[in-house]
């Protein structure tokens, strides 16, 4: 039970405080630390030197390593913070906070629509090109909008309730474990010549570890926008999900995504432009809007926040309960 009042102590830690730039200006951020791990093994074990199944068998072997470092990085951790008594549980409520995104999301989305109100299309483009991987240049204001609105549903899955997920599962030794695998997705997990054997293991196994946060943060989007936009958007958004979430690459992204879109009513996902190379998709929820705005990016953010905090208000039931 306890590991579960230290979680929602550090969700609103997160939402209060978010990642202050000032801290990670001093000292590096954990998941930096956990980038570089990744590019050391990566630049050893990922020759073009090496067979295609010589470079799958050394990404097998790199993200077992990694993840079995994470695990007892984490339980050290936890061991050490379990001797401190009142400190130590302050300890690891930061642990857990530095490793969310609640807040920091949010600016960052926020950011989009900020700077299409400032500066038009250029700050918008901008701005969007901070939480994207697409070519922004590609992108009318429109396009802007939806791509920062898509980046706010799939982080809200894998930034936000995948590490909770993760740390009520299996605590510090989970949740560094999860943090390390998603990393090492974003970082080698794509499918173009130089990862796609290398990264392969690190791919489908961030699959399987999110498939759970996946679907639910699905829920909670729809009970968020019928608490915030009215019932009829709840029952779009959880039809959207149910019919729309398979149209998506990705085996999870496709779930909040199109939560999202049935929320605020607005077709996501479709054609866009990686480096260059053109990614085909339909539209998720197509008989929504067409055009987005920058208002429908900050009524994506309320959705969000108010979905932050049904999975407070989950994770402080579950204690609860936990303690009956």
């Amino acid at each position: 039970m306890i590991h579960l009042v230290l979680l929602v102590l550090a969700l609103v830690l997160d939402r209060a405080v978010g990642d202050p730039p000032w801290l990670w200006r001093r000292v590096p951020h954990p998941v930096v630390i956990f980038g570089k791990g990744i590019d050391l093994f990566e630049h050893r074990l990922n020759r073009t030197t090496f067979t295609a199944d010589g470079r799958r068998l050394n990404g097998v072997v790199t993200i077992l390593v990694l993840l079995g470092l994470s695990v007892l990085a984490g339980a050290l951790l936890s061991a050490a913070t379990s001797r401190l008594g009142l400190p130590g549980v302050a300890v690891e409520v930061v642990v857990i906070a530095v490793f969310l995104a609640q807040k920091s999301l949010g600016d960052h989305v926020l950011a989009v629509a900020d700077g299409l109100g400032r500066s038009g299309l250029a700050g918008g483009r901008e701005a969007v090109a901070m939480i994207v991987g697409r070519d922004p240049n590609t992108l009318d204001q429109s396009g802007v909008c939806r791509a920062a609105i898509e980046s706010l549903s799939e982080n809200f899955a894998d930034g936000v309730v995948a590490p909770v997920f993760w740390y009520a599962v299996a605590g510090l030794p989970g949740l560094l474990a999860y943090k390390m695998l998603n990393t090492a997705d974003s970082m080698i997990g794509h499918k173009n010549e130089r990862f796609v054997d290398f990264g392969w293991a690190s791919a489908r196994l961030d699959d399987l570890a999110n498939w759970p946060a996946a679907r639910l943060s699905a829920g909670l989007i729809a009970l968020a926008a019928a608490l915030r936009l009215g019932a009829a958007a709840g029952r779009r958004s959880l039809s959207a999900a149910l019919r729309d979430s398979g149209l998506h690459r990705s085996p999870n992204s496709g779930w909040p995504e199109s939560a999202m879109a049935g929320a605020l009513d607005l077709q996501l996902a479709g054609p866009r432009i990686y480096g260059g190379v053109r990614v085909s998709e339909p539209m998720m929820h197509a008989a929504g809007r067409n055009l987005s705005t920058a208002a429908d990016i900050r009524t994506g953010v309320v959705v969000f926040y108010t979905a932050c905090s049904l999975l407070a208000a989950l994770t402080a039931f579950l204690a609860l309960a936990s303690n009956a």
